[in-house]
């Protein structure tokens, strides 16, 4: 399994998880971030997550397509 990390904009608390999909550059767009996401193809801290806007905050976790994707700050 591929690891990652991404960092969430200095003036935000958090990000939202089809946003980080697309900053992690596992999806190319929103609309894909979206099918995935609705499709259950993505886990978050260990669960699987249908909502797109579920906010992801420092020490989040999420996976999707065999890549682990850590949320810092």
């Amino acid at each position: 399994m591929n690891s990652i990390v991404i960092t969430i904009r200095e003036d935000e608390e958090y990000i939202k998880l089809g946003q980080a999909l697309k900053k992690a550059g596992l999806v190319s767009s929103g609309v894909e971030a979206k099918v995935v996401i609705g499709d259950g193809l993505v886990t978050v801290n260990g669960e699987v997550d249908t909502r797109r806007g579920r906010k992801l905050y420092k020490g989040d976790m999420f996976e999707y397509n065999d890549t682990a994707v850590q949320v810092e700050k």
